[in-house]
């Protein structure tokens, strides 16, 4: 949200919330109570009530937070903005919402609970279900589709979410009449409001089955074990979520379903280090051949492949093997392999061996030795730089 009017410069916040800018928090929570009780759009009824509640409640969560505020303090709405700030509440359509964004359940929004807005008695989104599975790295780079299982919570079949036994008919609440809510009058220190709280006999339904679902005890709901397939796409790194609508625990009274969320694990594979569409893999080739040049066997995702290893090449150099790497999760573009080399120098020598060693050492000459790195560029490389 950038302010009232969408387009234009948001205000100053301490301007929007009537406070001198040394105003410490308390001064800064019951300013904004005291604009939470006269803009709520369920009590002031002009035409900008409500976005001009909504500005001040994003300035609130702005100078209530002590990291936020030092930014803003120093930089304005453009510095909190580059630093990838937005409300907490934006795309919320409920006053209530956003009370339980800047407050929690317990906070300012009880307050408000019997105003327009609340959510008891009516259809509600089911919570969202949040799971993990591990797939190899081999998968990760085809693609694959993998079974998760939880418990979630279903539509009951047998009474098709209505909480009563097939046939049987569903009263109306007597105690709360239908409403699904009982509601008092209180005197706050916001002055006189409506709280509201479900009804303790319909549990917010505002009807009561005669005779409840013998399968859900008139809950409409039960808990089952679900199996969801995922397919997970080729290219998806380690931690990374997918979200599946609606596969989430069942809504109630009528409202949807939540997500569920499936976070994948990669699990690691001895042959590779990933670093993003990269693979990189390390082969041990004896000194002799790194002097010689010789050809060896490195693994790839795919099975392997043989990989021309130049006469002269040093400790820690890599090669590259384009187009062997992890695909892009988004286009068709594949990474590379890079192989490093790692030259072993030979142990545990025969007599025959050292003996041959020793007439080459001797034949060595400076040009045989001499390189074109500096000392930064070899220390790099002996760090593997």
């Amino acid at each position: 949200m950038s302010g009232v009017g969408g387009a234009a410069l948001p205000r100053d916040y301490y301007e929007v919330l009537g406070v001198a800018r040394g105003a410490d928090d308390a001064e800064i929570k019951k300013a904004f109570r005291r604009l939470a009780r006269e803009l709520h759009p369920d009590v002031n009824q002009e035409p900008d009530a409500e976005e001009r509640f909504k500005e001040a409640a994003e300035a609130y969560e702005v100078l209530s937070d002590t990291d936020r505020r030092a930014t803003y303090d120093r930089y304005g709405h453009e510095g909190l903005r580059s630093g990838g700030y937005s409300p907490n509440f934006e795309g919320m359509h409920s006053v209530a919402d956003i009370f339980e964004a800047l407050f929690g359940g317990g906070g300012l929004g009880g307050a408000f609970a019997g105003f327009g807005g609340g959510r008891a008695g009516g259809p509600a989104q089911g919570g969202d279900v949040a799971v993990s599975v591990a797939i190899t790295l081999k998968q990760a780079a085809d693609g694959a589709s993998v079974e998760v299982s939880y418990d979630g919570v279903s539509r009951c079949d047998h009474c098709h979410g209505n909480g009563a036994e097939p046939g049987t008919p569903i009263d109306t609440c007597a105690k709360c009449a239908g409403a699904g809510q009982l509601r008092v009058v209180s005197q706050t220190p916001f002055g006189q409001v409506v709280r509201a709280a479900v009804c303790d006999v319909c549990a917010g339904d505002g009807r009561v089955p005669q005779t409840p679902c013998h399968e859900c005890s008139g809950r409409g709901r039960k808990v089952e074990r679900v199996k969801v397939s995922v397919d997970v796409p080729a290219g998806i790194d380690d931690g990374q979520r997918i979200r599946i609508t609606g596969r989430g625990h069942a809504g109630e009274h009528g409202g949807p379903s939540g997500d569920l969320y499936v976070q994948i694990r990669v699990e690691e594979d001895p042959r590779f280090v990933r670093n993003e569409d990269e693979l990189v893999t390390v082969v041990d080739v004896a000194a002799p051949l790194a002097a010689l040049g010789t050809t060896v066997t490195v693994p790839t995702i795919d099975g392997t492949t043989e990989l021309d290893i130049p006469a002269g090449i040093q400790p820690h150099e890599s090669l590259t093997i384009r187009g062997q790497g992890m695909p892009a999760l988004r286009g068709r573009r594949r990474g590379d392999l890079r192989v490093v080399v790692n030259v072993v120098i030979p142990r545990h020598l025969k007599r025959e061996q050292r003996e041959l060693l020793e007439q080459l050492a001797e034949s060595l000459t400076e040009h045989n030795l001499s390189t074109d790195d500096g000392m930064l560029g070899k220390l790099k490389r002996a760090f593997g730089g």
